[in-house]
């Protein structure tokens, strides 16, 4: 018999019967102000929970719905959604949907049983993801859309929880967030091992141990599995109790009184005491993991059924008879009456439109744009408050860190919202000095330095984004930036995609990478390869070469991220940090004076920089290649006689094919100088493009080899070299 069918049997039959358990606490429903009501409102929830994927089962045997992850088992999270308000956010364990219930049945015009129908038949009018994946969300409910919870979500909580803090202090009044409001994080006892959530837990513990408000629950939904692989009993309770800083509350998830009670004790303290708490409910997994998992294949049929007698709606039948609420009869007919509703409503939603172009499953990669931009203006007065130690520097030439500073601490007086966040980046200024002063003019409520944990630093500022805060969140080096690669791609740029762009997650995480520097040496300092970047749809990667550039494309970045809510990457060549010098030492030509806001040419999304315009052969790199093409251009030019121009694509992604045609365009020959490997390094798409659009135009490249970069001397032999582009040049054009 399928396991869903047993499961139901066996509960037809015990309220048929009243042969109903024993309560698992002693607790009456009194003791915790649960009003008679408020239990048949949670037991109509947990019953629609119940059906809900008793029908997707079905539905996916009738081909009619997709593969889905159940909540059977976990339904006293109906009761965590009675003990919070609807604008505490919710960041949800794919077994939540009690919670998404019982939540909506609090708020006027929501109808969660038709939005899932719709999701489970993936229908283009489902008013969360419009088809593009079975999720739960809502925005009028403040649950964000999460798909593959494997703890990814957490850091994100732990950052939404942090921006609280932030907000009231900074007294911001355009937040989506109450100040007072708590953040829900749920996931399940096998996801509690994953590194993300250990870093997740371990990086709000290290925040409230040092008095930063943190007010966030993470329920541990613990129903002793993973998949297949059990966890060791009291493994949960051992590794989570007793943290420094973490509140531990257990309660179970059999008895909806219990559930309730320790959700709202949890609650309280996160709200009153702003601290994190660890809230560990005990539940049962019924079905198995997923779809067509079959538990016997890895269980004993004895367990299997010890599991199936710990069913909770069973357990809240029992408690609304022995409190004199309804018989067992009275709860069948709701149990019934909730299945023959939702067929009704899936026929229905069978029926509703489905994606059907490519044009409509792409329509939310890129975000909306946002309503408004929240900024100011800075008085003159202002501005000379900020930067009256540096204005006699100001007018003369820097470098593109100096620049760079300047136009961060010009971001941060125009935009209140703003904040700069990672390691080091606060007294110390970062490695390279680039937020050199911005924590002594801005204090350290918007210039943060962070915990050594790269995922939580980019779930700040994904989570922030989630109550209307722009982080610029700094990885110290681009190696390090595999370390939490997945908050990007699985979490940042799928946000608009899986919520019809509601759900949008803004912001500039400002990286210093690639190779050539000096001083530091090994891969993990100068790592040249962007792939893990290339092919994420919908995320900006931009990479300038020098400072002038670097000032206007943070400020478009910014403006990318205010106002169109994208996701951008901002690539900073460590080793063009301090150059002042292109050809000859003292020439200064790698230096600008710096524009002030509302000056200097600004650098829109996309537009490459061209110099010269010569018709011998077209340069296209970008960041230190594009550096050294200028000092091979000179070369061939003086020595050869060459007409040379030389193209900087600044903006790697998205690629702006047209106007990279347009650069190169008249030109005889073109050479691609990519310091990045070979392999996978945007040279590949680029001799492509040519390929496709420029058929009859010879096209070469010259990249990095496919190698880690070594210490030492060593540390360029890989890479591409002014005398390897002169080479390569005259190879294309002499043959």
């Amino acid at each position: 018999m399928d396991a869903a069918e047993a499961v139901h049997r066996k509960l037809v039959a015990k309220l048929r019967d009243e042969a109903l358990p024993a309560r698992v606490v002693d607790l009456r429903p009194s003791d915790v102000g649960l009003a008679r009501e408020t239990l048949v409102e949670l037991f109509y929830s947990q019953c629609a929970s119940r059906q809900l994927d008793r029908l997707s089962r079905r539905l996916q045997a009738r081909a009619e719905g997709f593969y889905t992850i159940g909540s059977s088992g976990h339904e006293n999270n109906a009761a965590v959604a009675e003990a919070l308000r609807v604008d505490d956010m919710a960041f949800l364990h794919y077994r939540s949907a009690a919670f998404q219930i019982h939540r909506a049945a609090g708020v006027p015009g929501e109808t969660p049983c038709w939005d899932m129908l719709l999701s489970f038949v993936a229908s283009a009018e489902d008013p969360i993801s419009g088809g593009r994946h079975k999720v739960l969300g809502s925005k009028r409910l403040f649950i964000p859309p999460q798909t593959s919870t494997i703890a990814s979500h957490l850091p994100k909580a732990v950052g939404a929880a942090f921006s609280l803090g932030i907000a009231r202090t900074l007294k911001l009044e355009d937040t989506v967030m109450p100040h007072d409001a708590v953040i829900l994080a749920s996931f399940g006892d096998a996801s509690a091992n994953h590194s993300t959530a250990q870093g997740a837990i371990n990086c709000a513990q290290w925040a409230a141990y040092q008095g930063s408000p943190m007010p966030i629950v993470f329920l541990c939904e613990d129903n002793g599995i993973g998949i297949s692989t059990r966890t060791p009993a009291g493994w949960i309770e051992a590794a989570f109790s007793g943290r420094p800083a973490l509140e531990y509350v257990r309660c179970s998830g059999l008895d909806m009184v219990d559930a309730y009670r320790g959700a709202r004790e949890a609650a309280r303290h996160a709200r009153t005491r702003r601290r994190p708490v660890f809230l560990h409910m005990d539940c049962v997994r019924l079905y198995g993991h997923a779809g067509s998992d079959v538990q016997t294949a890895y269980m004993e049929k004895a367990r299997i059924e010890q599991d199936e007698e710990r069913d909770p709606l069973v357990h809240s039948a029992a408690l609304l008879v022995e409190e004199g609420i309804l018989t067992g009869r009275q709860a069948l007919d709701i149990y019934e009456e909730t299945e023959a509703r939702l067929e009704r409503i899936a026929a229905e939603a069978i029926a509703r439109p489905k994606l059907s172009t490519p044009a409509e499953v792409m329509a939310s990669i890129v975000p909306p744009p946002a309503p408004r931009l929240s900024a100011n203006t800075p008085s003159a007065e202002q501005r000379e408050a900020i930067f009256a130690r540096d204005r006699t520097m100001m007018d003369k030439p820097q470098h593109m860190a100096r620049l760079l500073s300047w136009a961060l601490a010009d971001i941060l007086l125009a935009h209140p919202n703003v904040f700069v966040a990672g390691e080091d980046v606060g007294r110390k200024g970062g490695v390279y000095n680039v937020t050199a002063k911005l924590h002594e003019r801005f204090g350290s409520v918007r210039v943060i330095d962070t915990l050594l944990d790269e995922q939580s630093i980019l779930g700040l500022g994904i989570g922030a984004a989630h109550n209307n805060l722009l982080a610029i969140p700094e990885i110290q080096f681009l190696a390090y930036v595999h370390n939490a690669e997945d908050q990007l791609r699985g979490e940042a740029a799928t946000l608009s995609f899986f919520s019809c762009g509601q759900y949008t997650n803004p912001m500039v995480v400002r990286i210093a990478g690639l190779g050539y520097q000096k001083g530091f040496g090994g891969h993990f300092h100068n790592d040249n390869s962007l792939a893990v970047f290339r092919d994420i749809p919908g995320l900006i990667l931009a990479c300038p070469s020098n400072g002038a550039d670097a000032v206007g494309m943070m400020r478009e970045c910014v403006r990318l991220a205010l106002e169109e809510r994208r996701v951008v990457v901002f690539v900073e060549p460590i080793a063009l940090y301090m150059t002042r010098d292109l050809h000859e030492e003292g020439d200064g030509l790698w230096t600008s004076p710096y524009p002030p806001p509302g000056q200097g040419k600004p650098v829109p999304l996309g537009a490459p920089a061209i110099h010269g315009d010569g018709t011998d052969l077209a340069i296209v790199s970008y960041a230190n290649g594009y550096y050294l093409s200028r000092q091979a251009e000179r070369i061939l030019g003086e020595r050869h006689g060459l007409g040379v121009r030389v193209v900087d694509l600044r903006w790697l992604a998205p690629l702006n094919e047209e106007a990279l045609l347009d650069a190169v365009a008249g030109c005889g020959r073109i050479l691609i100088v990519d310091e990045c490997r070979r392999t996978g390094s945007q040279s590949e798409a680029l001799m492509a493009l040519f390929a496709e659009r420029a058929p009859g135009t010879p096209v070469s490249r010259l990249t990095a080899d496919d190698s880690f970069i070594p210490l030492g001397r060593a540390a360029t032999l890989t890479l591409p070299s002014r005398d390897s582009i002169v080479a390569a040049a005259l190879e294309m054009v002499r043959g």
